[in-house]
């Protein structure tokens, strides 16, 4: 068996709107699809999803407490981000408002790469790395 990548991750929100716009907006997925009955909207991240999951939904309900501060759903999501220019992407974050952190040469799936952290809405850490 040999891995291709991620195929996707789920993340329980306390905001999904916030949470849309932020994963959309800022970091260009896009809504495939929406299962407003279970709660689930599935954001397309180049060959992967993330699975947003609202805390008061059917399944969200399913993971107890809500993220905050006694715990987080997922320690950080690494997305790939092709044609990586690290000044481009914190200019383009910061006019987004976002709030920047490490940067650095980093080891992941694809070797050494510069990678630089942020957090989404609800303050899971995401790493982006070329």
């Amino acid at each position: 068996m040999q891995l291709k990548g991620i195929d996707h991750v789920v993340i329980r929100t306390l905001d999904l709107e916030a949470m849309i716009d932020f994963y959309c907006n800022v970091l260009g997925c896009t809504v495939e699809r929406r299962q407003e009955e279970i709660g689930l909207i599935q954001l397309r991240a180049g060959s992967a999803l993330i699975d947003l999951v609202p805390v008061e939904g059917k399944l969200g309900r399913m993971g107890g407490r809500p993220p905050g501060p006694e715990g987080r759903n997922m320690d950080h999501l690494c997305l790939a981000v092709r044609d990586f220019d690290i000044d481009a992407v914190r200019a383009e974050l910061q006019g987004h408002g976002v709030a920047l952190g490490a940067e650095g040469l980093r080891y992941g799936a694809s070797g050494e790469a510069v990678s630089l952290y942020l957090n989404d809405p609800d303050g899971n850490a995401i790493e982006l790395r070329g």
